[in-house]
């Protein structure tokens, strides 16, 4: 299972910067900002849309579990419905606490999809396939909305810095991952004889090489699941879609909203913040957002409001019930663990059983 070390002066410390995250959020930015009656509008925001985000956001949470199996669950019996919820409700909740830009969740996935049986190669494999189909949703709005809000196709306009800027990004991504399609099958063979000229360094360089040739084995791999039309695939914009949707409520919730093409860009642009080394980007997908809805000339006031809504639904309703799941996944991986004990012959049985199949006793 993985771990992370947690002394008492880790926990304290993390605490503090939960509070003081909150703190500053919640109390300190209102009055930088000159906005003294925002917490009071916090308070008094429309409890309808409120209840209509988490209900969202539920269903964003269910998008993720459909393409976690159209990926990972392909014939594979041991892995039901109740086993993928816990597997991506205990990985949501280690996204959201880990200061690891999403290596968290990562780390608990795989750490379980192994535990169930699946070999290390096939994880790795489809778990860059995974992260293709559901950040493909990413880079594609990042494109079409950045292309449509800078040329004027979409209502809300805009400055080149929030959108041409990351819909070139986004280009050149998506230009990065055809690329990779393009190395040969065989690029991990073919490199690994190439490295193995290197006497001793030659383990490490063969550690090296095998990174691109994972790449585009993954790549690969979603290209094909894209292919199948699996309808579970969609869960992957669910995921994205129901979660906008949340921000747009909240919206809602205290005020007049602006364009959705606005909220769709600027909601992809503060999630940029989630690569900064902070528990589940906290703070930083806040002010990104904000920053973001501030260039697109939306009231400041009511992007604080619906911004800090948004992320009080979307960081800690996936935490609690996550939590929960992860103790219950620790069990279900020792009950994995019981029947691959019963499933695979005892030791001592060997090699009476290798001399009957060899025909060399008797």
């Amino acid at each position: 299972m993985p771990r992370v070390l947690l002394t008492r002066r880790r926990a304290i410390a993390f605490a503090l910067f939960v509070l003081s995250a909150l703190a500053f959020l919640y109390f300190v930015l209102p009055k930088l900002a000159g906005v003294g009656t925002t917490l009071h509008r916090l308070e008094r925001g429309d409890t309808l849309w409120i209840a209509a985000g988490v209900l969202l956001e539920a269903c964003s949470f269910a998008g993720y579990v459909l393409v976690f199996r159209a990926v990972f669950v392909r014939g594979a019996d041991r892995i039901g419905w109740w086993e993928s919820y816990e597997i991506t409700m205990a990985g949501l909740a280690a996204t959201r606490l880990f200061a690891a830009a999403g290596a968290g969740g990562i780390a608990v996935t795989v750490w379980a999809l192994q535990r169930s049986g699946m070999s290390p190669r096939l994880v790795a494999c489809r778990m860059v396939a995974f992260i293709v189909i559901l950040y493909s949703v990413y880079v594609g709005s990042l494109l079409i909305a950045g292309i449509g809000l800078g040329s004027g196709l979409f209502p809300g306009g805009g400055p080149f810095a929030i959108t041409w800027l990351p819909a070139i990004l986004a280009g050149v991504m998506i230009a990065g991952a055809g690329a990779v399609t393009l190395l040969p099958q065989d690029i991990e063979r073919r490199l690994y004889r190439w490295a193995s000229g290197y006497g001793r360094r030659a383990r490490w360089i063969a550690r090296a090489v095998a990174v691109p040739a994972l790449a585009a084995s993954g790549v690969r791999t979603a290209i094909g699941l894209l292919r199948s039309r699996d309808p579970r695939l969609l869960g992957a914009l669910a995921w994205w879609g129901f979660d906008i949707c949340v921000l747009w409520a909240t919206f809602h919730a205290f005020g007049k909203p602006p364009p959705f093409t606005v909220i769709w860009m600027a909601y992809f642009v503060g999630t940029l913040g989630n690569l900064l080394p902070l528990p589940g980007g906290l703070g930083g997908v806040e002010g990104g957002m904000i920053g973001a809805f501030a260039a697109f000339g939306v009231e400041f006031n009511l992007a604080v409001l619906a911004v800090l809504s948004y992320r009080a639904i979307s960081f800690w309703l996936p935490t609690l019930p996550g939590a929960v799941a992860y103790i219950q996944l620790r069990r279900t991986v020792a009950r994995w663990r019981g029947e691959q004990r019963v499933e695979r012959p005892p030791l001592a049985d060997a090699p009476e059983r290798t001399g009957a199949l060899g025909g060399s006793v008797g």
